[in-house]
């Protein structure tokens, strides 16, 4: 395993954190694509994502319903934009029952590659090191290849692209450009890893 790296937090206000290294390794069950120390950050307002109602158990959502639904993703650390992908649609997202048919579309997916699990997505390299921030809203990405970013700086905003069941970021590090030739690396946030079920503030350009 390489160093840890260590950023800020990709955002401002409240999050939920799930997936976590901190509870398990690897975060996500599994080691594909370099994800063994990615995590996932829900955002929240007064604790929930959303209303989780009847129609919430037999039904996909509209990803606009949930408060967090584009909220602004910045850079967490000084880096330059290695690349983009900002072209897939946001989808419904999956609570109760509909998310046991999702997960079952899961393996057609990986089949894809990284890029249909990742949606729409920023590529960072910060030193030696490269950070994924995924699952981004359609067409919301700010930045571009060759751009340099200071921590705190706008790269998009949270969405519901890929591999997602609802409005969420997804961050992990890796040693190589090629996510798919890459070794994971684990990320520190300001200096520790959130636990899963831990709300998260962070003040960050609010």
């Amino acid at each position: 395993m390489t160093t840890p790296i260590d950023v800020d937090y990709p955002f401002a206000g409240d999050w939920l954190v799930q997936n976590s290294p901190a509870d398990r390794i690897p975060s996500h069950g599994t080691e594909l694509f370099a994800s063994s120390y990615a995590i996932d950050f829900v955002p929240v307002v007064g604790g929930r994502s959303a209303p989780f109602t009847v129609r919430s158990l037999f039904r996909p959502e509209e990803a606009e319903r949930f408060p967090g639904f584009g909220r602004s993703v910045l850079a967490p650390a000084n880096a330059i934009v290695l690349a983009t992908h900002d072209h897939e649609p946001d989808h419904a997202a999956y609570l109760g029952i509909p998310s046991i048919g999702y997960a079952l579309t899961q393996r057609s997916r990986i089949a894809q590659g990284w890029q249909a699990l990742a949606g729409n997505h920023v590529i960072l390299q910060s030193g030696s090191s490269y950070i994924a921030l995924c699952h981004l809203q359609r067409a919301s990405i700010l930045v571009r290849p060759g751009q340099h970013m200071r921590s705190g700086d706008q790269i998009g905003r949270c969405g519901n692209s890929g591999n997602s069941t609802e409005p969420h970021l997804h961050v992990q590090a890796f040693d190589n450009p090629n996510v798919e030739l890459a070794h994971p690396v684990a990320l520190t946030f300001n200096g520790s890893i959130p636990h899963n079920g831990e709300i998260v503030h962070s003040q960050l350009h609010e």
